[in-house]
């Protein structure tokens, strides 16, 4: 039976943007009306005035109160936000209404405009793709031509597709199955062969930027970890590096593929040679879980991730911290970049979606609610809404998942070009093909979706 089936397309509009809000006809009235006795002209508690405007970008003796365009880094706005009643201001009070809130993050994220004839004080930043010098490469685009007969292991219901990758350069897909990966013809939806993975369960599966080699990393829970390196057309393991005492579940291969960084339970980051498969870097600032790993395509960056929200930028050959990204609140899924290596895209639990400008690590685009799920009749309970997985196309187009159930296509500048429902079962991976003509999805039930972009 086929696990590749066909959905059609079902079009949403992009989501409406921020109102316009000021400190003037805003946010002063809710100062006025829950802060000024504390932070006003007569008192100023942490020597914050909240009662004008430069007062307020001035901040107070615990620096700076707002940063424009960065709320959540805010101290004002985590103040009013906190979870803790003994750390949340206004102190001994219930928190401000949502509403109030809401204004608050709004004018924060849209540059703390004093009035209606202000400007926004974040500088505009250019997200637009702009595609990197086309690599050429000798021989035709690689593909399967004479695996090894493999019989995948027979099991009771499929498992869900918690890995997989489009080629860069050819229509082949890979995807995770127990004890093995399937590569899958992209035009034709058939399967061309089975990769052998003894080392147990695929967590992470990679092509390199030639499309020649394959890269899986994964292994057994508790018991051992490690990544393999396989030639697209014969099959043959080229080299197994790392030797884990946990499955990894984090791992990239980079574009000269002399590197391959590995990650999991053990909240380091590893890289290795995979000349002689030497430990060549360990890097140790994550607090948590390692969730995602991905070298920048010319080579000179890699990005980590963790199940706490923390996002951190290394030097891909030195090993050292360049910048860490801080804005999710929960575990961060995803990472993708794009194929110019200027934008880093993450996903994460708290439903939050952003593309980062790599070269400072600013926020360039934020969505709040990427996947908002909808919430069923009679459920009054907080509602899940993560983003699952990322992948960035070839034309700065990117393809996610998310807990709503859906798989969305977003355009350079941060809209929502198309929107698939996935009703049956919830997507966890995504992939787009070289050429950007389709689109692929692998969910908790075990099947790969399929899509044209063009449609």
């Amino acid at each position: 039976m086929r696990s590749l089936l066909l959905f059609p397309l079902l079009l949403t509009s992009a989501a409406a943007a921020d109102a316009v809000v000021t400190y003037d006809e805003h946010i002063k009235p809710i100062f006025r009306e829950h802060c000024l006795k504390c932070h006003g002209e007569d008192e100023q508690k942490a020597d914050l005035n909240l009662a004008n405007f430069t007062s307020v970008l001035k901040g107070g003796s615990g620096d700076k109160a707002v940063i424009a365009g960065r709320a959540s880094q805010s101290l004002l706005f985590q103040a009013i936000t906190a979870e803790d009643d003994s750390e949340r201001m206004p102190p001994k009070k219930a928190p401000l209404p949502a509403p109030q809130i809401e204004l608050i993050r709004q004018w924060i994220q849209g540059g703390l405009r004093e009035s209606s004839a202000s400007k926004s004080l974040v500088a505009e930043r250019d997200t637009s793709f702009k595609p990197a010098a086309t690599l050429n490469f000798d021989g035709p685009p690689p593909m399967p031509e004479s695996l090894p007969t493999f019989t995948p292991p027979k099991l009771k219901r499929p498992l869900p597709i918690i890995a997989m990758a489009a080629s860069p350069r050819a229509p082949l897909i890979a995807v995770a199955g127990h004890e093995h990966v399937r590569l899958v013809d992209a035009n034709t939806q058939k399967e061309l062969g089975v990769l052998a993975f003894p080392e147990g369960q695929p967590n992470v599966i990679r092509f390199s930027l030639d499309g020649r080699v394959l890269m899986v990393a994964g292994g057994k829970p508790v018991q051992s970890g490690s990544v393999v390196l396989f030639d697209i057309k014969t099959g043959k393991r080229l080299t197994t590096i790392g030797d884990e005492t946990d499955a990894a579940l984090a791992a990239d291969l980079s574009p000269d593929q002399q590197l391959v960084a590995l990650g999991g339970s053990g909240k380091v980051v590893k890289i290795y040679n995979t000349a002689d498969g030497k430990l060549r870097h360990k890097l140790t600032k994550h607090t948590d879980w390692i969730t995602a790993l991905t070298f920048s395509p010319d080579g000179k960056k890699l990005a980590s991730s963790d199940r706490a929200g923390g996002i951190h930028l290394w030097d891909a050959t030195g090993g050292g911290i360049l910048l860490s990204l801080a804005e999710h609140k929960a575990a961060v899924r995803a990472l993708s970049w794009r194929s110019d290596s200027r934008m880093l895209a993450s996903g994460g639990e708290d439903g939050l979606l952003i593309w980062w400008d790599a070269k400072d690590g600013w926020p360039a685009i934020t969505n709040t609610n990427a996947h908002p799920p909808v919430r069923p009749t009679g459920y009054y309970g907080k509602l899940p809404n993560g983003v699952l997985s990322a992948a960035f196309g070839p034309n700065g187009e990117l393809l996610t998942a998310g807990r709503d159930k859906q798989v969305r296509l977003w355009a350079a500048n941060g809209s929502v070009l198309k929107s698939f429902a996935n009703e049956t079962s919830l997507p966890l991976q995504t992939s787009i093909t070289f050429d950007g003509k389709g689109l692929f999805a692998g969910d908790a039930a075990g099947a790969v979706r399929y899509w044209t972009a063009a449609n």
